[in-house]
């Protein structure tokens, strides 16, 4: 992991253990390139020329026998409409690195992770992704994580004009999302105040709402995530990002994390190792310098402009699959976990008694596997 990783958990650590507190339309898929059947005769002096084709095929082998070698699976896989949802998923079905391991996808939009889990226990969706605030929910039984995604700054608590503060929010109306990361940076923040929830005005809403509430009035402040965070903030007069993820990096971590039902993830680990391998490998390559390219990838997905799917590149600290193996195998990943847990613990989150570990809900061997 990098430096600054480090540094940040062993604050986060000390802090923490002292106390403190729909469905979308799969990606059409390119059509295969056309060949000819037709093969005319060629003469003795350009024989290298004709050698080629098969020089190509020899190349492709390799990938062929990989995918091959796996038993086919079709995995119905849920997002949220943002970048930090899809980097690595939309990257990993691109450059098909999913072919490479015999996974199908099939694409499922919803709107927050404690929606996504639902669908999860009713059986249409295999695996999905969530942000921080649906991670107490793992905590406290209701799903397995099998992958680390990235290390989050997407999520903003916002006042609109002449609100400069959070203790401006006293008696406001503040727009926001129950058992989201919305509701964490909205419960930390006011924390953060010595307030509480009673004192404003808290009003419960689709996070799709929101950024209608937002601008038109109906609502003084909002916490939200990104991409709404930044429509608000770019189209909104007056509006102030009063806090976000880094405001509370002395005392927590906001993760996002690739997940499954238990039962599921007990019967099919397999399936998980061979998901997160192809996650593994789309994340060496779009956190390396290649954001323009993803950025498209998620665009196109989510039927919105290039622009503002490309400002949401600084929502995270990207993590690389190898960064998040290795770490799953020197304890800093658990590490991870185990202030996000202790922060959910503080709040009052996490209902289990005794409070489970993180190998519990964390499945640290699969993406351990992934990484070989």
């Amino acid at each position: 992991m990098k430096k600054m990783l480090s540094l940040l958990l062993t604050a986060a650590m000390v802090v923490s253990l002292a106390g403190c507190g729909g469905n979308s339309a799969p990606a059409a898929e390119a059509p295969a390139a056309e060949t000819s059947a037709a093969v005319e005769e060629t003469p003795a002096a350009e024989e290298p020329a004709a050698e080629e084709p098969a020089a190509e095929a020899a190349a492709e082998e390799p990938a062929a026998e990989a995918a091959g070698s796996y038993d086919p699976v079709t995995l119905h896989v849920a997002y949220m409409p943002n970048y930090g949802s899809l980097w690595s998923v939309l990257t990993a079905k691109e450059k098909g690195y999913f072919d490479e391991v015999g996974i199908t996808v099939e694409m499922v939009e919803f709107a927050d992770g404690p929606t996504i889990i639902a669908a999860m226990e009713s059986g249409s969706i295999d695996v999905g992704y969530i942000g921080q605030g649906a991670h107490k929910l793992c905590i406290n039984g209701q799903a397995s994580i099998f992958a680390l995604s990235h290390i989050s700054n997407g999520d903003a608590l916002i006042g609109g004009a002449g609100i400069t503060k959070v203790e401006d929010l006293k008696g406001k109306k503040v727009a926001y999302s129950s058992g989201s990361s919305s509701e964490d940076i909205l419960v930390n923040s006011l924390q953060a105040a010595n307030m509480t929830m009673s004192d404003i005005e808290a009003v419960d809403m689709d996070a799709s709402a929101i950024v209608t509430a937002m601008l038109s009035g109906g609502v003084d402040a909002c916490a939200t995530w990104s991409p709404n965070s930044i429509k608000i903030l770019e189209e909104m007069d007056g509006a102030t990002k009063l806090t976000d993820n880094m405001t509370f990096k002395d005392t927590t971590i906001s993760l996002a994390s690739w997940i499954a039902m238990p039962k599921y993830a007990e019967e099919n680990k397999d399936v998980l190792v061979r998901f997160t391998k192809a996650l593994f490998k789309a994340m060496d390559y779009a956190a390396n310098d290649h954001y323009d390219e993803v950025a498209q990838y998620v665009a196109t997905q989510v039927a919105q402009d290039y622009d503002s799917v490309y400002a949401q590149r600084g929502d995270a600290q990207w993590l690389t699959g190898k960064e998040v193996s290795e770490g799953a195998s020197n304890g800093e990943v658990e590490g991870y976990y185990e202030v996000q847990k202790q922060g959910f613990v503080a709040a009052g989150a996490v209902e289990k008694d005794p409070v489970p570990a993180v190998s519990d809900y964390v499945m640290l061997d699969v993406m351990i596997e992934a990484g070989k």
